[in-house]
Protein backbone atom coordinates (compact mmCIF):
# COMPACT_ATOMS: atom_id res chain seq x y z
CA UNK A 1 0.00 0.00 0.00
CA UNK A 2 3.08 2.13 0.70
CA UNK A 3 4.57 1.94 -2.61
CA UNK A 4 1.46 2.44 -4.61
CA UNK A 5 0.55 5.91 -2.62
CA UNK A 6 4.31 6.58 -3.38
CA UNK A 7 3.62 6.37 -7.14
CA UNK A 8 0.51 8.19 -7.10
CA UNK A 9 2.24 11.39 -5.24
CA UNK A 10 4.47 12.18 -8.41
CA UNK A 11 1.18 12.30 -10.64
CA UNK A 12 -0.53 14.76 -8.31
CA UNK A 13 2.72 16.73 -7.64
CA UNK A 14 4.37 16.42 -11.05
CA UNK A 15 7.48 14.83 -9.70
CA UNK A 16 10.32 12.37 -10.84
CA UNK A 17 11.22 9.79 -9.41
CA UNK A 18 14.46 11.37 -7.70
CA UNK A 19 12.40 14.47 -6.93
CA UNK A 20 9.89 12.12 -4.51
CA UNK A 21 12.77 10.09 -2.61
CA UNK A 22 14.39 13.21 -1.77
CA UNK A 23 10.23 14.91 -1.13
CA UNK A 24 9.90 11.61 1.31
CA UNK A 25 13.15 12.33 3.12
CA UNK A 26 12.01 16.05 3.83
CA UNK A 27 8.67 16.26 3.91
CA UNK A 28 7.26 14.51 6.91
CA UNK A 29 3.83 14.84 5.48
CA UNK A 30 4.38 12.86 2.34
CA UNK A 31 5.95 10.38 4.97
CA UNK A 32 2.58 10.18 6.82
CA UNK A 33 0.66 9.83 3.73
CA UNK A 34 2.33 6.94 2.25
CA UNK A 35 3.06 5.33 5.46
CA UNK A 36 6.41 5.42 5.98
CA UNK A 37 9.52 5.89 8.41
CA UNK A 38 12.83 7.44 7.51
CA UNK A 39 14.58 4.10 7.55
CA UNK A 40 11.89 2.80 5.22
CA UNK A 41 12.05 5.51 2.06
CA UNK A 42 12.17 3.71 -1.21
CA UNK A 43 15.22 5.12 -3.63
CA UNK A 44 14.55 6.22 -7.00
CA UNK A 45 15.17 3.33 -8.89
CA UNK A 46 13.04 1.42 -6.30
CA UNK A 47 10.00 3.75 -7.18
CA UNK A 48 10.54 3.64 -10.95
CA UNK A 49 10.83 -0.13 -10.60
CA UNK A 50 7.40 -0.05 -8.95
CA UNK A 51 5.94 2.40 -11.66
CA UNK A 52 6.82 -0.02 -14.45
CA UNK A 53 5.77 -2.96 -12.84
CA UNK A 54 2.55 -0.91 -12.96
CA UNK A 55 2.73 -0.11 -16.34
CA UNK A 56 3.99 -3.50 -17.03
CA UNK A 57 0.27 -4.54 -15.99
CA UNK A 58 -1.42 -1.65 -17.88
CA UNK A 59 -2.46 -1.27 -14.03
CA UNK A 60 -0.73 2.34 -13.74
CA UNK A 61 -3.09 4.93 -15.67
CA UNK A 62 -6.49 2.46 -14.51
CA UNK A 63 -5.49 2.44 -10.81
CA UNK A 64 -4.73 6.58 -10.77
CA UNK A 65 -8.06 7.08 -12.56
CA UNK A 66 -10.09 5.58 -10.61
CA UNK A 67 -8.89 6.95 -7.13
CA UNK A 68 -8.80 10.63 -8.90
CA UNK A 69 -12.51 9.51 -9.83
CA UNK A 70 -13.06 8.51 -6.47
CA UNK A 71 -11.25 12.05 -4.91
CA UNK A 72 -13.38 13.71 -7.60
CA UNK A 73 -16.51 12.37 -6.65
CA UNK A 74 -16.42 13.86 -3.11
CA UNK A 75 -14.91 17.48 -4.06
CA UNK A 76 -10.84 16.13 -2.49
CA UNK A 77 -9.46 16.58 -5.62
CA UNK A 78 -6.74 19.52 -6.54
CA UNK A 79 -7.47 20.88 -9.50
CA UNK A 80 -5.18 23.43 -9.78
CA UNK A 81 -2.16 24.59 -7.20
CA UNK A 82 1.09 25.23 -6.12
CA UNK A 83 3.62 23.38 -3.44
CA UNK A 84 5.42 25.91 -1.59
CA UNK A 85 8.76 25.23 -0.04
CA UNK A 86 8.64 27.19 3.58
CA UNK A 87 12.28 25.94 4.52
CA UNK A 88 13.38 28.48 7.23
CA UNK A 89 17.02 29.21 6.39
CA UNK A 90 19.45 32.03 8.08
CA UNK A 91 21.07 34.36 6.59
CA UNK A 92 23.74 36.36 7.37
CA UNK A 93 23.01 40.01 9.06
CA UNK A 94 23.38 42.39 6.87
CA UNK A 95 25.76 45.63 7.42
CA UNK A 96 24.56 48.61 8.55
CA UNK A 97 23.89 51.19 5.62
CA UNK A 98 25.90 53.93 6.30
CA UNK A 99 23.93 57.24 6.52
CA UNK A 100 24.15 59.05 3.20
CA UNK A 101 26.35 61.95 2.83
CA UNK A 102 25.25 64.78 1.28
CA UNK A 103 27.05 65.69 -2.29
CA UNK A 104 28.71 69.11 -3.52
CA UNK A 105 25.94 69.78 -5.69
CA UNK A 106 23.19 68.62 -3.37
CA UNK A 107 24.67 71.20 -0.70
CA UNK A 108 24.64 73.76 -3.33
CA UNK A 109 21.20 73.54 -4.27
CA UNK A 110 20.01 73.65 -0.74
CA UNK A 111 19.08 69.83 -0.35
CA UNK A 112 19.21 67.81 2.50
Amino acid sequence: MAMLRVHLMPNWFGSSDPAMEEALYETTILRQFSGLHLDRIPDETTILNFRRLLEKHELAGRILQIINGYLDDRGLIRRQGTVVDATISHARARARARPRTRTASAIRKGIR
